[in-house]
């Protein structure tokens, strides 16, 4: 008994709201797998015995019946107030059923507007690449939570084609050399390589200052004489 309360906690501690659906669903399995009752997620009840059911028929129902009702008391008492109204009538099958139907609606709005600004993430000029990298990672792990989980190979590119011409000789040294990286590796690469291009910009530009006002000086028109 103590260990079903432990395990609970998880549900207690993260109780369903509509983004988190999937994370309280995972978790709910995992709760009603320890308590051996996790059948009632997609077994429908048996239907109303007959008077003259056999004993282990009779038995067989009375058991689903009552895990039934536990898996449902767990799962009310993991909502909040407003869902478990909504839902406190209803047994396992029926509640899982509605509150598929009633986030997945939500959840693909939710997936469209959050893979919108995904492939539309451009780098800004005059941004610097870390948070533009980390914006990007964050909405891949948003997409993830709605249960759409990104390709490793897709998320990669989708960083090297946001980022800015001044990264091209980055990105085709990344594909002839045919890298592999994590997305915080390819974070850390691209942020030592604007680094380089900055150190690489400002050199450049202390080379010619000099130049620059030589030749401004000698476009300088002279004073007529009065």
């Amino acid at each position: 008994m103590g260990n079903n309360l432990s395990l609970r906690s998880i549900l207690d501690a993260n109780k369903l709201t509509a983004p988190n659906f999937l994370d309280w669903f995972r978790n709910l399995k995992i709760v009603l797998k320890q308590e051996k009752k996790s059948y009632v997620l997609d077994t429908h009840i048996p239907p109303v015995l007959v008077t003259n059911a056999s004993v282990e028929d009779k038995e067989a129902y009375q058991r689903h019946k009552d895990d039934d009702d536990q898996a449902a008391c767990v799962m009310l008492a993991s909502m909040t107030l407003e869902l478990r109204k909504q839902h406190e009538h209803m047994d396992v099958q029926s509640m899982i059923l509605h509150l598929i139907e009633l986030f997945n609606k939500e959840g693909r709005i939710k997936r469209y507007e959050i893979s919108k600004e995904l492939f539309r993430c451009k780098m800004a000029k005059g941004s610097s690449v870390r948070p533009h990298v980390l914006k990007i990672v964050g909405l891949i792990k948003r997409l993830g939570q709605l249960g759409l989980a990104m390709d490793h190979e897709l998320s990669i590119d989708l960083v090297l084609q946001s980022l800015r011409d001044s990264f091209s000789q980055f990105m085709l040294n990344f594909h002839m050399n045919r890298l592999e990286a994590t997305l915080l590796q390819l974070l850390n690469m691209l942020d030592t390589t604007e680094r380089s291009i900055k150190k690489d910009r400002d050199h450049c530009f202390l080379f010619l200052l000099p130049r620059l006002i030589q030749s401004n000086r000698r476009r300088k028109p002279k004073r007529e004489k009065r």
